[in-house]
């Protein structure tokens, strides 16, 4: 059986990752001002920031309509006998309810709601194109991922508030203080929705330091299949091979991604933000 693994824009694996598995992405759009883009098509997120830093624009994205999945999921079937797509949380986008109304009940078609955002949602995708490519049936590797989901750990530090703010994801106020005291919030995925959890003081760098210290440190739940250091554009390249450095360092894991976010994650999380995403043994 020939199965197609789609997802959204938001899952942020690295180009090379999506050509070794053929894996199809269906873009957001994100609009800048007045002007609309698509994601990673014509807009990458580092001139994302130039923009909204220039212009002070705001900044917002917008799901895949129900029209744009009927056309992709009609192309994927003229080749495939299935097909599983993966998409954002349903509580931060209608992406997986329009995917839903296009696929209009065809049992060939499996929507799968990941609770989830970033590279949480590629690690649940490359699992399913590697099952897929050993043999698994379409029903198998939604049952395996459904399971898979739950034990996803995915958090972020990110350098400023300012991003949530103007996508209306916290107060003016929250941004404001945090600025001025220099904190850095990890933002946390739990129950399909983004939460803060502990808050880090000084440089970002320093803070994004201490959290991987945090995560790793003495953490005996811990997958080591493999792990993604996500970030999105700002950090020097030196910072972020010292990043991996340190995460390689604790010789937990038996392979390491880094994948740059795309422009929906990082219109929300800002520039100067990393994360490590990676599977728990057990809830």
């Amino acid at each position: 059986m020939k199965i197609k693994i789609s997802s959204d824009s938001t899952c942020d694996l690295p180009r090379e990752l999506i050509e070794k598995h053929n894996i199809s992405v269906t873009s957001l759009t994100v609009t800048v001002g007045e002007k609309e883009y698509v994601d990673g098509v014509d807009l990458t997120a580092d001139k994302l920031f130039e923009m909204v830093e220039s212009t002070k624009a705001p900044c917002h994205t917008t799901a895949v309509n129900v029209s744009d999945y009927e056309t992709v999921f009609d192309n994927y079937l003229r080749e495939n006998d299935a097909v599983i797509s993966f998409h954002i949380s349903s509580d931060m986008s209608a992406c997986y309810q329009n995917a839903n109304i296009a696929a209009a009940g065809d049992g060939r078609i499996i929507t799968v709601d990941t609770r989830n955002l970033s590279t949480g949602i590629g690690l649940l995708v490359l699992n399913a194109a590697e099952m897929a490519e050993n043999g698994a049936s379409p029903q198998e590797i939604k049952e395996a991922i459904e399971e898979k989901k739950q034990l996803l750990d995915v958090s972020f530090v990110i350098d400023t508030l300012d991003y949530l703010r103007r996508g209306g994801r916290c107060s003016s106020l929250a941004a404001l203080g945090a600025n001025l005291l220099m904190l850095h919030p990890m933002i946390e995925v739990k129950n399909g929705a983004m939460g803060v959890g502990k808050k880090y003081r000084g440089s970002i760098e320093k803070s994004i330091m201490k959290y991987i210290d945090d995560k790793l440190n003495g953490n005996d739940n811990i997958d080591p299949s493999r792990v993604s250091i996500t970030y999105s554009p700002g950090l020097s390249q030196e910072f972020l091979d010292s990043v991996k450095e340190k995460v390689r360092s604790y010789e937990i894991f038996d392979e390491i991604i880094t994948a740059e976010a795309g422009c929906t994650v990082s219109c929300h999380c800002g520039p100067k933000t990393l994360g490590l995403l990676f599977y728990k043994k057990h809830l």
